[in-house]
C-alpha cells in the first residue's frame, strides 16, 4: 500500500492551532505564511510519496550491510537521499547564513513527519544531521561553523551523535573515550562508541561525528566530559576533503524494525589517534550534547506520530478490503468489508484520534519553539521557551507510547 501524507490535517493544525499567521509576523519568517506552508508540504509529499516511501519495504528485504569496514545502504537509498539533499530539505529550518531556507519549525516539523512516515530507516540520517547542526550553531566557534555547517546544512555531509560506549550504556559518567591535546590545538581521540546511527554509510561524501570524550586530566564523572568534532575525512583549508581520519566502523547491528538504518560500532584511534576539534570549552561537552538530545527528543516524538499515521493508513486500507461476516446493525445482508463493523470503526477512529491529537500537540510545540527563538520581546521569548520545554517530554514520551499502542 502506498503512503499518502495527511496534508489536510497538517495544514489545519498549522493554520488554526499553531497559528501560522502569528508565526509569519516574527522577524525572519515574514514569507512563511499559510501559502508557503501549503506549497512546501505539497512538494515534500510529492518527493516522499513518489521516491522515498516506495523504498521502505526494500529496506526490510535488503537492509544495509557491512563489509571490510564499509557500509552499503539499501539499493535506492543513495539516490533518494541525493534528491532529498538537492531539494534543500536538510536545510529547511536552518539559518540562511549557512545555506538553509530559514523556515519555521512549525513547517519543518510537518515535513519531518512526512519523511518518517514514508521511510523511517532513511529519515534517521537527516534527523542526526539536524542535531549536529543545532549543537554546532549553539556551541561551536566560528572556525568550526565555517568549516562544517554549510556542508551539513546542504546535506552534502551528514552528522552523528556519539555518546554510548560498551561499558557505559546510558551512564555517561562512565565514558572512557579519551582526548589527548596536541600542540596545534587539535586533539587525538581514542575509544569505542556503539549504537551510532548512520555512523558509516555510502550516501554522503563525509560524515561529521560529534563525540563525547574525556580530556587527559579532566575531572571524573560528567563534569569532565568534552565534545569534539571528528570527521570521517579531514577537511583541507580550502574546504576540500583530505586524508581519511582514524575512525573506522568495525560492525553494524542486526536489528528488528528499522533494519535499513545502519547502527555502527565505531573505533577511534587504532592507528595513532583520530583527529578531533574541540567544540566550545573543555568539560562542557554534556551541556552541548544535550542541545542535540533535546532536538532529538522532539524529533523522536514526531517519529512516533509518523509511524502511527502509517499504521493507521494500512489498517484502513486492510479494513476496506477484508470481507468478514454481516454487520450487527443490519446494514448489510451479506458478509461485508470489516470497516462496516462497529467495533472495527471504533478501533480505527481511536487510532486516528490519538494520532491527530499528538500531531496537534507537536504542531503547537513547534510554534512555541519559533516564538522562543524569534519573537522580538524577551519576555515572550522566555514564556514560549518555557512552554516548549514543558511540551517536549510530552511530545516525545506520550507520542511514542501512543505509537506503540496504535501500531
Amino acid at each position: 500500500m502506498s503512503y499518502a501524507a495527511p496534508l489536510k490535517d497538517m495544514l489545519f493544525n498549522i493554520e488554526h492551532i499553531a497559528r501560522i499567521d502569528q508565526v509569519a509576523q516574527l522577524p525572519g519568517f515574514e514569507e512563511a505564511g499559510l501559502d508557503t506552508a501549503q506549497a512546501v508540504l505539497e512538494e515534500c509529499a510529492r518527493l516522499n510519496e513518489g521516491v522515498i516511501a516506495p523504498l521502505n519495504f526494500e529496506g526490510d528485504k535488503n537492509p544495509s550491510f557491512w563489509k571490510d569496514g564499509q557500509v552499503t545502504t539499501t539499493p535506492g537509498f543513495k539516490d533518494a537521499y541525493r534528491q532529498y539533499a538537492e531539494g534543500g530539505w536538510q536545510g529547511l529550518q536552518h539559518p540562511v547564513d549557512f545555506g538553509g531556507q530559514g523556515l519555521p519549525k512549525t513547517i519543518g516539523a510537518a515535513c519531518g513527519e512526512i519523511l518518517n512516515s514514508a521511510n523511517m530507516s532513511l529519515a534517521l540520517c537527516p534527523l542526526l544531521t539536524d542535531g549536529a547542526i543545532e549543537a554546532l550553531l549553539t556551541a561551536a566557534g566560528d572556525d568550526l561553523k565555517a568549516t562544517y555547517l554549510d556542508k551539513l546544512v546542504s546535506g552534502q555531509w551528514t552528522g552523528t551523535m556519539n555518546l554510548t560506549e560498551p561499558q557505559a550504556g546510558s551512564d555517561l559518567a562512565a565514558v572512557r573515550t579519551r582526548a589527548e591535546p596536541q600542540p596545534d590545538g587539535t586533539y587525538k581521540i581514542f575509544g569505542t562508541k556503539i549504537f551510532i546511527t548512520y555512523g558509516e554509510h555510502d550516501m554522503a561524501d563525509n560524515i561529521v561525528h560529534l563525540v563525547l570524550a574525556r580530556v587527559t586530566g579532566a575531572p571524573e564523572g560528567v563534569k569532565g566530559i568534552s565534545l569534539f568534532v571528528v570527521p570521517k575525512f579531514l577537511v583541507n583549508a580550502d574546504g576540500s576533503l583530505g586524508a581519511r581520519n582514524d575512525v573506522h566502523c568495525v560492525s553494524i547491528e542486526h536489528k528488528m524494525g528499522i533494519k535499513a538504518s545502519p547502527t555502527a560500532v565505531l573505533q577511534y584511534g587504532d592507528h595513532g589517534g583520530a583527529t578531533g576539534y574541540l567544540v566550545g570549552e573543555e568539560n562542557r561537552g554534556l551541556e552541548y550534547m544535550f542541545i542535540m538530545m533535546n532536538a532529538a527528543r522532539y524529533a523522536v516524538g514526531v517519529q512516533g506520530i509518523a509511524i502511527a499515521e502509517r499504521a493507521y493508513q494500512k489498517a484502513v486500507a486492510y479494513a476496506r478490503e477484508r470481507v468478514q461476516s454481516r454487520p450487527v446493525d443490519g446494514s448489510f445482508t451479506t458478509a461485508a468489508p470489516i470497516i462496516h463493523h462497529a467495533d472495527v470503526k471504533r478501533m480505527l477512529m481511536t487510532m486516528r484520534a490519538a494520532t491527530e491529537g499528538c500531531r496537534a500537540m507537536a504542531s503547537v510545540a513547534a510554534a512555541a519553539y519559533d516564538a522562543a527563538h524569534h519573537h522580538p520581546d524577551a519576555d515572550v521569548r522566555k514564556q514560549n521557551a518555557t512552554f516548549y520545554e514543558f511540551l517536549v517530554p510530552l511530545v516525545k514520551g506520550y507520542s511514542t507510547e501512543m505509537s506503540l499502542e496504535i501500531t
